[in-house]
């Protein structure tokens, strides 16, 4: 199947889980789809609902989605501020990665995100406690190559494309503020930093944090979809028990390519909950065949 991926990347992205979002939400009806944990933009992007409230606490995130759907990026901008800025960490080496992560910690610049984001450490996104981006340098001087300026021009223009025939509103906002925001009309898909796993990824995702999300969840009225982990080789997640007091429990394995080496990427079980139950039908088999074929 094939996947819009987007120009951000952070550690989490849920490429390899939208089939199965696809599938689980497939046949419900709604006037809206929210999400209080953006992230990276990927889910919505490949649900295409016509209408969406996309929210996050990290503001970086929301000015860059926002300067994309108001035109103040485009595929020509981002193709030259890479070229640049490209050219520049070409000659002047991992210096000139420091200077730029400076620049960008004072003036916040929606294409410094962007550059930083796919020059830095392995896509990772992260905050220190001040709001200062502080992932090191990929170590990749030659990185921004016309194929991988090209593939990132060309993942900003299928946004934009989006952008400009769906109505998706961008707001930063904690996720206590975006539940108060639910009708029963609305459809959400919740995503929020894995606890005890991505700890900085803006601000600290706290054991408050997750049961206060447990409980907004047992709430509303709305149907959801939420992502979780459930374990690895290593461990489990200890949370898991009390949302299947009151969710369905949908499981799928894959891996996360955020360690350093090879030898420390290891297979996720991934938990999708539900409070609503999903009916299996032939369409829906098919549906699951190719999923274990993605």
């Amino acid at each position: 199947m094939s996947v819009i991926v987007p120009p951000i990347k952070c550690q989490g992205i849920k490429t390899k889980l939208v089939p199965k979002i696809q599938l689980l939400s497939q046949n419900k009806s709604y006037k809206r789809w929210v999400e209080p944990f953006m992230g990276s933009g990927v889910v919505a992007f490949n649900i295409l609902p016509e209408n969406a409230l996309l929210c996050d606490n990290n503001p970086h995130l929301i000015a860059f989605y926002s300067a994309l759907k108001s035109g103040d990026i485009t595929e020509i901008s981002v193709r030259e501020h890479l070229i640049q800025e490209g050219s520049l960490l070409k000659k002047e080496g991992e210096s000139y990665y420091y200077l730029v992560r400076e620049r960008f910690n004072r003036t916040h610049s929606p294409l410094d995100f962007l550059f930083l984001n796919r020059s830095c450490f392995n896509g990772v996104m992260r905050f220190n406690s001040k709001g200062n981006f502080n992932v090191p340098f990929c170590r990749k001087p030659e990185r921004f190559v016309q194929a991988y300026i090209t593939k990132i021009v060309n993942q900003v223009m299928a946004v934009r494309q989006i952008l400009a025939i769906k109505k998706f509103d961008f707001i930063c906002q904690d996720f206590e503020k975006t539940f108060s925001m639910l009708t029963p009309d609305d459809f959400l898909y919740c995503d929020p930093p894995y606890i005890d796993r991505h700890t900085d990824y803006f601000n600290q995702w706290t054991e408050q944090n997750e049961l206060k999300l447990l409980e907004l969840l047992t709430k509303i009225q709305s149907d959801f979809i939420l992502s979780t982990w459930k374990g690895n080789e290593f461990r489990e997640n200890k949370y898991i028990e009390q949302y299947s007091k009151h969710f369905c429990l949908h499981t799928q394995k894959h891996y996360y390519h955020i360690g350093g080496t090879v030898d420390n990427r290891h297979p996720v079980e991934e938990a999708l909950f539900l409070n609503y139950s999903v009916i299996s039908d032939n369409s829906t088999r098919y549906m699951e065949q190719q999923l274990l074929r993605f």
